[in-house]
């Protein structure tokens, strides 16, 4: 068989997520390239598959991916996974299926988990037109200009160190506009708070919440 990279998602929070083609990819796979060997580890554990790992992340990204193009080229079936979701969503990947793509090595995608597309359609909120940001900006100036995007429902991963600011900004912007905070989704924790702009600052003011964080938004 040629070799190819499979772009394989993994679970955001329950293991149990997990596909069965991704399962049967990583068995297969030559090797699997992983942002943390560690946490992929742990899911590899769960299901009993045994596969050679390689670090790869966005500080090795284009010395690895070299690396791997050129065993993809030699025929090497490479799995590519990041710690949750879906590769390159927020996380690395690109300059790996860049390269594939350029060396003309065919890349497969498996569908499964997404942090985005779970809180958007938890939240609510309209999901025929939407736009996905990822890490809100940190700069003020920044993130009013994206909190005040008016087309489509908007989703993005926020810190929840931050989160205060962002809804105290949100507020000012449009007191009223509808938001939804989507906290440890999938997780034996997960919670779904949804509420006007104001209504949600004023809840998580004195105190931020603790987990990985989606925020939702209504269309401005």
């Amino acid at each position: 068989m040629s070799g190819r990279l499979v772009v394989c998602p993994t679970p955001i929070g329950n293991l149990e997520d997990v596909t069965l083609r991704v399962l049967s990819a990583l068995r297969e796979a030559d090797v699997v390239a992983c942002e943390d060997t560690r946490r992929t580890r742990v899911l590899l554990d769960r299901y009993g598959v045994r596969a050679k790992l390689v670090s790869y992340h966005e500080h090795n990204e284009q010395a690895r991916s070299s690396e791997l193009v050129g065993r993809m080229r030699e025929g090497a079936v490479v799995a590519l996974v990041s710690d949750a979701g879906m590769p390159l969503v927020s996380d690395p990947g690109y300059v790996l299926v860049r390269a594939c793509v350029a060396a003309g090595l065919p890349v497969e995608v498996l569908p499964g988990p997404s942090a985005a597309i779970t809180a958007l359609v938890a939240s609510g909120l309209p999901a025929d037109e939407w736009h996905f940001h990822g890490f809100l900006p940190r700069k003020k100036g920044e993130l009013r200009e994206v909190l005040s995007h008016p087309d489509g429902t908007l989703v993005a991963f926020e810190s929840p160190r931050r989160l205060p600011a962002t809804l105290a900004l949100l507020a000012e912007l449009d007191a009223e506009r509808e938001a939804v905070v989507c906290r440890e989704l999938t997780k034996a924790h997960e919670e779904v708070v949804r509420g006007t702009a104001a209504e949600l600052a004023a809840r998580y003011a004195s105190a931020p919440p603790k987990g990985e964080i989606v925020l939702v938004l209504a269309p401005g």
